[in-house]
């Protein structure tokens, strides 16, 4: 099997901000992951430009997957919110089952003084 080989190289202008990031990425490069600096240019470029064709094939996607990020973020903060309060969904259905309506307060009782009173004033009229 024959190998073909394009050699090409890139040039990074480190007055640019997004040049000298690309750089600081490439100098950091996990050596066990990526075996040189084409392999991983490789892998970069392949993602991006496969990304930019899925969001052409597909307006919503970066929403819908801005979405997901989101849901999952709540999801794993009440996660999260729950086990910290130590018992959990236990524990507020405990605290939920413990609050009581208040009582009604009590009848007033009427006593025979107010009921000659309440008699006077229907008669007056």
């Amino acid at each position: 099997m024959e190998r073909t080989i394009i050699n090409t190289n890139i040039r990074l202008n480190l007055n640019r901000p997004e040049d000298r990031q690309a750089w600081n990425y490439l100098q950091a490069l996990d050596r066990k992951k990526y075996k040189s600096y084409s392999r991983a240019v490789v892998a970069a470029v392949n993602e991006y430009f496969a990304r930019q064709e899925r969001l052409a094939a597909d307006p919503y996607l970066e929403t819908r997957e801005k979405e997901d990020a989101f849901l999952q973020k709540v999801l794993e903060t009440i996660r999260e919110g729950l086990q910290a309060s130590g018992a959990g969904l236990a524990g507020l259905t405990a605290l939920l089952q413990g609050i009581h309506p208040a009582a009604p307060p009590p009848e007033p009782v009427m006593t025979d003084e107010d009921l000659d009173t309440a008699m006077d004033f229907i008669n007056s009229l």
